[in-house]
């Protein structure tokens, strides 16, 4: 009898029931950050709510393309992981900067095309780095992505930022019974179920808010059925020096991102990430901005809650994640299906992020177990590089004296982590030091600090 080669979990494809039920998931895990950006940089720019619903749609429409893109591929597009894709926060401050001095959207596009132009270019250099992100630098970086959400979703358990009833005792039992709901289901339901434990949570946590006055439906009357978005729909893009320049200091900090995402999704999902496919993940970012500037929208990059839940459900299919980005695409194409979505409370979501979010940082742990820490300085880089990547988050305002570029950077307590890590690592494992003792220790190991100790077991290092 003929033997068939046993497919990957990252390339079977779920039965339909359940690519629906896991892909509907991971669109309402990610659609209060996805709609965030427009919302922001639209509200700062004073446009008018057709125009901010516009760049909602939009938005949601190249999402979706983008995680076509990311997750089935084609050619050198694409890294064909289990990845959401959707816009960055790290690029709010500056388009916010560029959209209110002068430039307005025209500006901003024309700075966001070139950025992905460059992320495209850059690809092949990004790949080649993989090397420099062992397990040490890989599991802290994984940790600090996990740590520096938890503040949104504490947020979204409060009532979302901004809200007259922030921190309201109703917002916050509605989140725990959430959270309740959750744990239950992963618990003592049956395996399928339990895979959408987060889904069941949200429903759950929707159809209690409703009678409760949590939520208004009243915007899905006002919303179209069908909306398309055009090409430079706000008119032709404006190439800016300044603007630019800005843009591509957010374009290598959302690379640094997307790389630890994809990692993180390659540990998750037992296919390692090398430089050809990190480089194909990232070219496909790059075209994805290049269409958000073309399409009326704004930077993209994977989405790192996204990331928790393959962690959580244990769902390793990029078909499902694939089914997540066609159902955005009609959502981007029918408004009034968006609205419906939107309305779902943040405290909701809130409940579900704190676990979601926890699972990306206990990821992160999980792969910091690889790492030897005796005989060497491995413990002062995980705790320096945390350090750093939670500054940001816990003090938002630590750098606000500093230059843009510089505040661009390190105000995401993500890239501000993950270069730390990558530059001790340097320092520690790869540069020469002060002399070590060959002699091995009582466990065997060779001295510490050599790179063979970094990211193996103890038995390939012996």
């Amino acid at each position: 009898m003929a033997q068939t080669t046993p497919v990957h979990p990252v390339d079977e494809v779920p039965p339909v029931r359940q690519l629906a039920a896991f892909g509907l998931q991971h669109v309402l895990a990610m659609y209060a950050g996805a709609v965030a950006v427009p919302l922001i940089v639209g509200g700062a720019m004073k446009l008018s709510p057709a125009d901010l619903a516009y760049l909602i749609t939009a938005d949601l429409l190249v999402c979706g393309i983008a995680t076509l893109i990311q997750c089935i591929g084609f050619w050198r597009f694409g890294v064909r992981l289990p990845i959401m894709q959707g816009c960055t926060f790290a690029a709010v401050s500056p388009m916010v900067l560029i959209g209110t001095t002068g430039g307005g959207l025209p500006a901003i596009y024309g700075s966001v095309i070139v950025a992905g132009l460059a992320i495209m270019l850059l690809a092949p250099v990004f790949g080649r780095l993989l090397r420099f992100f062992p397990p040490l630098v890989t599991g802290t970086v994984i940790l600090i992505i996990g740590v520096s959400l938890l503040p949104v979703a504490g947020n979204w358990v409060a009532g979302g930022v901004g809200s007259a009833d922030f921190g309201a005792p109703r917002n916050i039992a509605l989140a725990v019974l959430v959270l309740a709901v959750v744990l239950g289901v992963q618990r003592f339901a049956p395996a399928f179920l339990s895979r959408i434990a987060v889904l069941i949570g949200i429903a759950v946590g929707l159809a209690v808010a409703v009678p409760f006055g949590f939520t208004d439906f009243g915007g899905v009357g006002d919303a179209d059925w069908v909306g398309i978005s055009t090409p430079f729909h706000f008119g032709a893009p404006t190439f800016e020096f300044s603007a630019i320049a800005s843009m591509l200091v957010v374009a290598l900090v959302t690379m640094t991102e997307t790389t630890g995402d994809l990692i993180a999704v390659g540990e998750m999902t037992d296919r390692k990430v090398e430089p050809r496919s990190l480089a194909d993940g990232l070219r496909a970012d790059g075209l994805s901005t290049v269409l958000g500037g073309v399409f009326n929208t704004f930077p993209y990059t994977a989405y790192a809650q996204n990331v928790g839940l393959v962690g959580l459900t244990r769902v390793r299919s990029r078909w499902v994640v694939a089914t997540a980005g066609g159902i955005l695409v009609l959502l981007g194409l029918l408004p009034k299906l968006g609205a419906v979505v939107a309305a779902v409370p943040a405290p909701v979501l809130g409940g579900a992020g704190l676990v979601m979010f926890g699972t990306v940082a206990a990821s992160g742990l999980r792969t910091l177990t690889q790492v030897d820490f005796k005989g060497n300085n491995n413990l002062t880089v995980v705790a320096v590089s945390v350090a750093m990547g939670v500054l940001p988050v816990g003090v938002p305002t630590l750098y606000e004296k500093f230059p843009d570029w510089f505040q661009t950077v390190m105000n995401s307590g993500i890239s501000a982590g993950c270069l730390t890590a990558i530059v001790l690592n340097l320092l520690f494992n790869h540069l020469p030091g002060k002399a070590r003792s060959a002699a091995p220790d009582p466990d065997g190991l060779a001295g510490g600090g050599v790179e063979e100790a970094v990211g193996k077991p103890r038995e390939e290092v012996v």
